[in-house]
């Protein structure tokens, strides 16, 4: 089992945002829109596994009230 400190996982989430070359707001909105390229999703997912782990859940909450 790997262990990240909170710091590696948000430096690891905006590695990952800047990756697809996306800002984070729309990466969000084509995220919700279901317009993301495969491997953009699987981006988005971890993006949305590390907010968990950070315990990160306004993200979550803004998605569901859309």
């Amino acid at each position: 089992m790997t262990e990240k400190t909170p710091a590696e996982l948000r430096e690891q989430r905006a590695r990952l945002i800047a990756s697809t070359g996306l800002t984070e707001t729309v990466l969000r909105e084509r995220a919700e829109a279901f317009q993301l390229y495969p491997e953009h999703h699987d981006i988005w997912v971890t993006v949305e596994s590390i907010d968990y782990l950070l315990g990160d859940t306004t993200r979550t909450e803004t998605k569901e009230q859309i």
